[in-house]
């Protein structure tokens, strides 16, 4: 496809919710699981799906999962603003920054129902 630039942001140096300097993982604003289901390919164009992206830590990303389901993420999270928005993912990363590079927590959040 000429003229689409499939290419995800760029790497920054740390995670893009608590920033901490650790490997990076890319979340996928729009879930990858549901980039093949009808509703969101009316909604979202191939270019968004793919590139909408933030660059979190493990524990950051693991904490949005246990946290958040794929339909929940993708209807009302799509963005750094509005994750950092929802309270259990506020508190998790004003706790994980006073953490170091290094530090992964021990227990996952129970995803909320």
């Amino acid at each position: 496809m000429a003229g689409h630039d499939l290419t995800p942001p760029p790497r920054p140096e740390a995670c893009e919710l608590c920033g901490r300097a650790a490997p990076l993982t890319r979340h996928h604003l729009i879930p990858r699981a549901l980039h093949g289901k009808a509703r969101y390919r009316r909604r979202f164009d191939r270019v968004e799906r793919l590139t909408a992206i933030l660059w979190v830590c493990h524990s950051c990303h693991k904490h949005l999962h246990a946290v958040l389901g794929e339909r929940e993420l993708a209807e009302h999270y799509r963005s750094r603003e509005a994750l950092m928005a929802h309270p259990q993912i506020q508190t998790f990363v004003a706790w994980l920054s006073t953490k170091p590079a290094g530090f992964r927590p021990k227990k996952r959040a129970a995803r909320r129902r």
